[in-house]
């Protein structure tokens, strides 16, 4: 389960920071080696999730990607 975390965190990273320079941000290649895909604040390790298979199939885009949040979705579970 971890691997498929890291894996996952990992693969999504790489898709923001794609994003952000593709518009013309800059992303110092400095802090993303300081940043680490292996949180655990999204996995739950002491009982079951529920998911609507249907609607996070829907989602999904040509290459098999949930949308990245944007820009102002602060709010917990926002975009997700």
């Amino acid at each position: 389960m971890t691997n498929a975390v890291v894996c996952w965190h990992t693969e999504y990273m790489g898709l923001a920071v794609g994003e952000l320079r593709t518009a013309g941000r800059g992303v110092d290649a400095e802090v993303l080696a300081h940043i680490s895909p292996a949180r655990s604040s999204v996995v739950n390790y002491y009982g079951s999730t529920t998911v609507d298979y249907e609607r996070e199939l829907a989602q999904l885009d040509d290459q098999g990607h949930r949308p990245l949040r944007t820009a102002g979705m602060d709010e917990p579970g926002a975009g997700l």
